[in-house]
This record gives structure tokens, sequence and C-alpha cells, in this order.
């Protein structure tokens, strides 16, 4: 079979996002280019072929492509893509070229769980706005956007598998709180999430890990405090609003709950060198 190269036209910023709609039956035949593309099933299903590696390919899926891999598309119903394509000799005058030696240079198929899809849809969403609404920060932002797509692809690719569904649930639950523990999260968002009840969320998140998530959110928060208090001379007020709690008095009390003593007297214990 004949395998065709494309040439891509991408703009200054070395970056383009678009919509791209296939109808049921049909094929985009096998092609490679020198380019990377992101591609992300909002909708329908397929098939991909990576190298003569046939993947399916349907909704909440995505496909990392790295330059020169020959690849094709067929539908088996109306499928429509999020294309993001990227030269990388493009982005590394603002990106550092030890990001890409950090990213394998394979192509995959990666199916997502609703946690990572849900953050990566956010960050695709925020590209087409900025490709739209151009402004003297919007190259910045779209490419703060790309690291962190790049970045969710690379951790969920190489992330440990696990059989058992509720396993499989804490364990994505656990991830999220130690990655997002800055942000504000109640037992009602994770339920939201992963699409079951709070009282599913306790009772496999225990089964899991002998404690509640928000125990487990308040244990990381706590941690992480402890690294800003030894090794930096921040404001305690600036470290209770980077780890995530929302007034000082919660913080200091739960300090004091998990380590027994207060901030202050931590940090007094562990004098900067």
């Amino acid at each position: 079979m004949t395998v065709y190269y494309r040439d891509f036209s991408l703009p200054e910023t070395g970056l383009l996002i678009y919509e791209s709609k296939h109808q049921n039956g049909g094929l985009v035949a096998k092609h490679h280019h020198k380019i990377y593309q992101i591609l992300y099933a909002i909708d329908g299903a397929g098939t991909i072929t990576l190298d003569d590696k046939a993947h399916h390919f349907g909704q909440n899926q995505i496909s990392y492509i790295v330059p020169f891999t020959n690849h094709s598309i067929e539908s088996h119903s109306k499928l429509t893509v999020l294309v993001l394509s990227f030269r990388e000799e493009s982005l590394t005058s603002m990106i550092t070229p030890d990001f890409f030696r950090l990213l394998k240079k394979e192509s995959f198929v990666l199916g997502l769980n609703p946690v990572v899809a849900s953050d990566i849809k956010l960050h695709l969403k925020k590209m087409l706005f900025e490709q739209r609404n151009q402004d003297p920060l919007s190259t910045y932002a779209i490419l703060n956007s790309l690291m962190n797509v790049l970045i969710t692809l690379e951790r969920s690719r190489t992330s440990v598998s696990y059989t058992d569904a509720n396993t499989l649930r804490a364990e994505r639950m656990r991830s999220y709180l130690e990655t997002h523990y800055f942000r504000d999260i109640t037992t009602k968002d994770l339920a939201a999430l992963f699409e079951i009840s709070v009282r599913y969320v306790n009772e496999i998140f225990k089964e899991r890990f002998k404690t509640t998530p928000m125990q487990y959110l308040n244990n990381v928060r706590i941690e992480r405090a402890k690294v800003l208090l030894r090794e930096t001379d921040k404001d305690i007020v600036t470290i209770c609003f980077e780890v995530g709690f929302e007034n000082i008095s919660t913080f200091y009390r739960t300090f004091k709950n998990v380590t027994g003593i207060s901030p202050n007297k931590f940090r007094g214990m562990h004098p900067l060198s």
C-alpha cells in the first residue's frame, strides 16, 4: 500500500488546533508527516492504525503521533476528532529542549479515565479559545496548555495498571488528590469526577488506603507544608494558601492535629541552614 507524505502549513506559533469530521465508513489513507499530532476523539468510533498496528479509537480516547509515524483512520460511525498539530522546533524557543527529551519518542493510543479526560478537555478548550482570541499573551497561554496536555499524557501512559475496578478507582482518586491538593476539593467533587456516589467514594478509598479521601488530602497538604516550612522562608500564610487551605485557622488546626505541634514550632525545630 502506498504511504503518502503530507506537508502541513502551521502558523508562526508552530501549533494549530482544529476539528476534523469523518463520515461513517470514511478513510484517511495511510500517511506520515514531520510534525507531532495529538488526536482526541470527541464523539463516534473508528480504528486508527499506527505503523501497521490497529487500535480502537472512540470517545475519550487520544492518540499521540510522533513525526514520520505511518498512520491512517477508518471511521465506523460519524467520528469527530480534535486535532492538535505542532512542530517541536517551533516551540523550543519558549520550551526547553530538555522537556521534549523527557517524552517517549513513540506513538500510542490511550483510553482516558474521567479525571484525565476532563483535565485534557479543559486544556484543549483553552487552546481553542486562545487561538480564536489572539492577544499578546495568547501564544504563551497556548504553550502552557500544550505542556500540561503532554505531561498528563506521559504520566497517564506510564502509570501502573490495576485489574480490579475499585482498586483502579481508588488509585486514580489518590493520584488526583496528590496532584491537585492545592485546589478546593470535596468528596462531592470526587464523586462527580468519577461518576459514583459520595458514599461509594469513601467506601472504596477507605478499603484501599485505610483512611478517607479528605483525611488523605489533609495529610498530603501537611506533608507539602512541612517541606516548605523546612526548606523556604515563606510566610506561613503564604504556605497555607499554596498547599490548598482556605484560611489560616484551619491550616493551624489541621497541622497540629496531624503533627502534634504548631507550624511555628515545627519551623523552629528545622531552621534553614
